[in-house]
């Protein structure tokens, strides 16, 4: 960085802001490079919700992660995150408020609707009180967890911040 130091080695120095016009003209000149990243296309938030989800049981089709990633236009990385996130608790929440449970495969208990073929009135905590607790698997996160996280999660950046960054870009930096 210019005017810093006397010393030839090579030090890389990375900054990020969100408020790129907050900053001084002579700490903004002391960059290189200033770049714009914008925000997740569709392609990367598909990817990122696979990403989030790792090896967590799912029932999601490719179909179904274009389908998210088409509905999350204009979220940020961290909005996928933060969606991801949320989402993995239904499953939990579904388990807790459970009023039937099914017994599954290495009788393992599995929360269901009352229609459900082998489907017994019971809870959690009542599974639980009879030893039953490690028992007691959560169903696999569905499209519907995703819809329910969705109907209440919106992007953190607004078209305005997008075009104050952008307009910044086109006067001090460049695209990256």
């Amino acid at each position: 960085m210019q005017g810093v130091g006397h010393n030839d080695d090579k030090v890389l120095v990375l900054a990020a802001t969100n408020t790129p016009y907050a900053l001084d003209q002579a700490v903004r000149r002391r960059f290189d490079k200033r770049i714009y990243i914008p925000l997740p296309d569709l392609k990367a938030r598909q990817h990122m919700f696979k990403v989030h989800l790792g090896d967590t049981p799912h029932s999601l089709t490719e179909s179904d992660f274009e389908s998210l990633a088409r509905r999350t236009d204009g979220f940020s990385g961290s909005d996928v995150a933060v969606c991801v996130k949320d989402v993995l608790f239904e499953p939990v929440r579904k388990t807790q408020d459970a009023m039937f449970f099914f017994k599954a495969d290495g009788d393992m208990w599995m929360p269901c609707g009352p229609k459900q073929p082998g489907a017994v009135q019971t809870t959690m905590q009542e599974l639980a009180s009879k030893g039953l607790a490690a028992k007691i698997l959560p169903p696999p996160i569905s499209r519907a967890d995703f819809e329910k996280v969705l109907s209440r999660q919106r992007p953190t950046v607004s078209k305005k911040d997008l075009e104050v960054h952008e307009r910044f870009t086109k006067e001090f930096g460049e695209e990256g």
